[in-house]
C-alpha cells in the first residue's frame, strides 16, 4: 500500500474516503460539523458513521472513546474499522485526519491498522461476480511532514506482517520447508545486508542436529535449516532470532485428533514471523547485526518416523527421551537455539506455536514470555507493549527443571505429570541456549484467530512488529 503524509486541511483531501476520529463528548471538526449524517456521529469507542459533506465527498467518523484513553492501540483498531468500511464502499484510497496532538506512535498505529485491516487472502479463489473487485491501495495521513519517517517505517513493518500471514495461510503442499528456504534466498538477493545459508537433510545430520533429524525423518519432504544474517553494523550486541517452522504437524506417531488437524499448517508461524521480520529489518536498514535461525520440517507418521520412547542426542550433546512425538517443536528449537548461540548471537529470542497450554492460560490476548534474564525480558515485553503484540512473563523456577529430567536420558520432551505445560517447555529450551540471555515467546494463542479488528480471524502474523521494534531499540542503544 502506498502511504504518504500531507499537511493539508481536511477539506482538501482527495482520497475516496476520509476518516476522522471523534472523541467522546467532543464535537466534530468545524469543517464537517454540518454535513449530512453528522447527527449520527458518536465518540463511543469503535462506533462509526458515514457523513457526506461537500468536501471531501465521503467522511467516516470513527469513535475513539475518551481522549485520555486514546493510544496507539486504539488508533490501530479505529484504522482497521475505517479500512473495512472504506472497502465496503469500493474505495481504493483512504485519508486519515490525525487527532490533535498526535505523536509518531499514533501515526504508526493508523498505518498499521489500515494495512493489517485491509488484508485478504484470496490467492486460491476463482473470480466470482460477488467477489470484492477493489482493494485499498493508498493511505494519506493528514498531518505534519515530521511524521513521514514514522509512517514509512510503519508501512514496512505492517506489510512484512501481512507477508507472514500469507505464509501462515498457504497450505502445506505449497509452503514446504523448501518454499520457506526459497523465500529466504529471495530476501537475501533483494538486500545487500542479508546473507543466507540453507542446510538440507544430509548437512543437518552431519551437523548432529539430532532433534531436527528425529522430527523430520518420518516425512518424504526434506527439512531445511535456514540461517539469515543481517550485517547492519552498530556497536550493540548481536541479536539472535529463532523461529519454529513445522510446515505441517500431524503429531507424528502420537497422532493429533483429525478434527482440527487441517489448521496445523500454521505450526510454522514462529518461523514465518522471524523470516519476514528480518526482511523488514533489512528494508529499514537498521544498524545492528542479527542472526536468524529457522528450523523447518514436517512432522509425519511413517515407517521411518521417530517412535515414542526413542532416545536422541541434540546438537549440544544432551540426550532426550522422545516420549511424545507431538512435542516436536522443542526438539527442533533446541538444536536451532544452540546453533544460533554458536554462530555468535549475544542474546536470543525464539518464537514458537509451542503449547496448547498457553491458550488455556492466556487466551489470544498475550503470548507467554519466559526468560533467563530480567533486563532482556523487560526489553522484549516493552517492544510488545509498543506494538500491541503483548507478552506476559511466566516464571522459571528450579522445581520446573525436575519435570524435564528423563528416566534413562538427560531430559524428556514430555513430562509424565501434566503440570505447567508452557513453563515446562520453556524450561526445557533453556537447556540449549548456551547460557546466553534468552527470551522464549509461546505464540500458540496469538498466531491464529486472535479476533482483534486489525487481524481478525485466521493468521495474525504475530511477532513481526514486535521483533522489528526490538531491533529498532537495539540499534538505537
Amino acid at each position: 500500500m502506498n502511504v504518504d503524509v500531507r499537511d493539508i486541511p481536511l477539506t482538501e483531501a482527495e482520497s475516496d474516503v476520509v476518516a476522522v476520529g471523534v472523541f467522546e463528548d467532543e464535537d466534530l471538526p468545524e469543517a464537517i460539523a454540518d454535513a449530512r449524517g453528522a447527527e449520527d456521529a458518536r465518540g463511543g469507542y469503535k462506533k462509526y458513521a458515514l457523513l457526506r459533506p461537500e468536501a471531501p465527498a465521503r467522511v467516516l467518523a470513527v469513535g475513539l472513546g475518551k481522549r485520555q484513553e486514546f493510544n496507539a492501540e486504539r488508533a490501530r483498531v479505529a484504522a482497521a474499522i475505517a479500512a473495512s468500511r472504506a472497502a465496503s464502499l469500493d474505495a481504493q484510497s483512504i485519508g486519515w485526519a490525525l487527532p490533535d496532538d498526535s505523536d509518531a506512535a499514533v501515526a504508526e498505529g493508523l498505518v498499521h491498522g489500515t494495512i493489517l485491516g485491509s488484508y485478504r487472502f484470496d490467492r486460491f479463489r476463482s473470480e466470482t461476480p460477488d467477489a470484492p473487485a477493489k482493494r485499498l491501495e493508498s493511505l494519506t495521513l493528514l498531518g505534519p511532514d515530521s511524521l513521514a519517517e514514522a509512517a514509512e517505517a510503519a508501512r514496512i513493518a505492517a506489510e512484512a506482517q501481512n507477508r507472514a500471514r500469507d505464509l501462515q495461510n498457504l497450505p502445506s503442499n505449497v509452503a514446504t520447508p523448501s518454499f520457506l528456504a526459497e523465500r529466504a534466498e529471495e530476501m537475501a538477493a533483494a538486500h545487500e545486508s542479508l546473507e543466507v545459508e540453507v542446510m538440507g537433510r544430509e548437512e543437518i545430520a552431519a551437523a548432529e542436529m539430532g532433534g531436527l533429524v528425529a522430527v523430520s525423518q518420518g516425512s518424504d519432504e526434506d527439512p531445511r535449516l535456514i540461517v539469515l544474517r543481517h550485517s547492519g553494523g552498530g556497536d550493540g550486541p548481536t541479536l539472535g532470532l529463532v523461529g519454529k517452522a513445522v510446515t505441517f504437524d500431524t503429531g507424528g506417531i502420537s497422532l493429533k485428533p483429525a478434527g482440527s488437524m487441517h489448521e496445523m499448517k500454521m505450526d510454522m508461524s514462529g518461523g514465518a514471523a522471524v523470516l519476514e521480520a528480518v526482511g523488514a529489518i533489512a528494508e529499514l536498514g537498521l544498524p545492528l547485526n542479527l542472526i536468524a535461525v529457522i528450523p523447518s520440517t514436517e512432522n509425519m507418521p511413517s515407517g521411518h518416523a521417530t517412535k515414542p520412547g526413542d532416545i536422541i542426542t541434540q546438537l549440544n550433546g544432551k540426550t532426550v527421551e522422545v516420549n511424545n512425538t507431538d512435542a516436536e517443536g522443542r526438539l527442533i528449537l533446541a538444536d536451532a537455539l544452540t546453533h544460533c548461540a554458536r554462530l555468535g548471537a549475544d542474546r536470543i529470542v525464539d518464537l514458537a506455536t509451542l503449547t496448547g497450554a498457553v491458550l488455556i492460560a492466556l487466551g489470544s490476548t498475550y503470548a507467554a514470555l519466559i526468560s533467563n534474564d530480567d533486563d532482556f525480558a523487560g526489553e522484549v515485553a516493552a517492544a510488545g507493549d509498543a506494538t500491541g503484540e503483548l507478552a506476559w512473563r511466566l516464571p522459571l523456577h528450579p522445581e520446573y527443571k525436575e519435570l524435564t529430567k528423563g528416566t534413562v536420558a538427560d531430559l524428556t520432551n514430555a513430562a509424565a505429570k501434566r503440570k505447567a505445560g508452557t513453563i515446562y517447555a520453556g524450561s526445557f529450551l533453556e537447556e540449549f541456549v548456551e547460557d546466553k540471555p534468552w527470551v522464549h515467546l509461546d505464540i500458540a494463542g496469538t498466531a491464529w484467530d486472535v479476533g482483534r479488528e486489525y487481524v481478525g480471524k485466521g493468521a495474525s502474523g504475530f511477532g513481526v512488529r514486535l521483533l522489528v521494534e526490538l531491533a529498532r531499540t537495539h540499534s538505537a542503544a
